[in-house]
């Protein structure tokens, strides 16, 4: 019997996503159908390039035709993907990054857990999974995302008075280590910190990108409340080692996006364990073992994995190569690499089932 595009949708209508509990079809995930006797090409449109069950969604395409339609079909199922935009930028949208489909704010409640280390590599890992990703350094007062790539130059600005931010790594991004001497302090109150994160969204000529990606500074206060009031967080991403110490402060930063209506898309567990070049089975877990996973479960948010502690990583931040650069030889690499596919997993799920996030005014009395 001929090979049919009704029979092979309907096919097709038997794959399950299986984040978004609904199949490819209703889900109006497949496109260009084509059907050329017995060969049969069509492509899967994915919620994101960085989608870790994209190889099963493919087997099963493949096998879905060959055993409802035809055996000896000659299939080609085309991996391809289109973000899809958070419900509340997609509603409020203004000239206000009005190109980027996500914002991630990648937090942590103290400093010194390596939240810029985890911000600037996960960008890379999206952008290496062929995502467009911008990176903006909040941190006003102790920017690191210059180092961390190598880079100095100032942005330029165009013809409407606005910054281009710099790229590198397939990364776009925008700090005011880039703007100030590299020895020049940044000595400002409040409101001035607030304003210039303000023109950092608002002022720069991001264009298209499917995430955003904000290194927030430690803490909870005058810059996150600032991000929070500007622009529609599509979540928060909340870093921390396994130590006592850090967990207090990462429970007080989960409660505060709580606080404000931003969904946590995760905890990630830093400098989790220690593995010796000359032992690779030994792993010694230097600050603790599971504290970031057991508080993932405490809070009922999602844990994201876990990034070993590697020289490789310091390494790579000092030189200006981020290790998810790398070929995924490291197990810091490919730690990376699995963390930013469950992020970018976290955030189509939100995108298709969650309320919008709302903007919130905080007044002070």
């Amino acid at each position: 019997m001929a090979i049919t595009e009704d029979k092979v949708m309907d096919a097709l209508s038997n794959v399950i996503d299986p984040d978004l509990g609904q199949d490819l079809v209703t889900l109006n995930m497949i496109e260009d159908l084509r059907i050329d006797g017995k060969k049969v090409t069509f492509t899967v449109n994915l919620t994101t390039p960085a989608c870790p069950m994209k190889e099963e969604i493919h087997r099963a395409c493949i096998n879905a035709v060959h055993h409802l339609v035809d055996e000896s079909a000659e299939v080609e199922a085309i991996m391809s993907s289109k973000v899809q935009q958070s419900k509340k930028i997609e509603e409020t949208e203004t000239d206000t990054l009005a190109g980027v489909k996500n914002i991630i704010a990648v937090a942590s409640g103290k400093g010194g857990v390596g939240k810029s280390t985890v911000s600037v590599n996960l960008a890379v890992a999206l952008a290496k999974s062929g995502a467009s990703v911008g990176l903006v350094d909040t941190d006003i007062y102790g920017p690191s995302i210059p180092t961390m790539f190598n880079v100095r130059e100032r942005p330029n600005i165009n013809t409407r008075r606005k910054l281009i931010p710099l790229e590198k790594y397939g990364v776009k991004l925008l700090s005011m280590g880039l703007l100030v001497d590299q020895d020049q302090a940044v000595v400002w109150r409040g409101p001035m910190v607030s304003s210039a994160v303000k023109q950092f969204l608002s002022e720069a000529e991001w264009g298209e990108l499917d995430y955003l990606i904000m290194d927030l500074p430690p803490g909870t206060g005058d810059i996150q409340l600032t991000i929070v009031q500007t622009v529609p967080l599509t979540g928060a991403v909340i870093v921390s080692t396994p130590q006592d110490v850090a967990l207090d402060d990462a429970r007080k930063g989960v409660a505060m996006f709580q606080k404000v209506n931003v969904p946590v898309l995760g905890i990630i567990e830093n400098m989790a364990y220690f593995t010796p070049p000359d032992a690779p089975d030994k792993k010694y877990h230097i600050f603790g073992k599971d504290g970031a996973r057991n508080l993932a479960t405490k809070l009922d948010v999602p844990f994201l994995g876990e990034i070993p502690l590697e020289q490789i990583v310091r390494e790579g931040a000092d030189s200006g190569v981020p290790v998810a650069w790398g070929d995924g030889q490291s197990e810091a690499t490919r730690a990376f690499t699995n963390i930013s596919q469950i992020v970018a997993q976290q955030i189509s799920i939100r995108n298709a089932k969650q309320a919008p996030t709302d903007k919130i005014e905080i007044k002070f009395k």
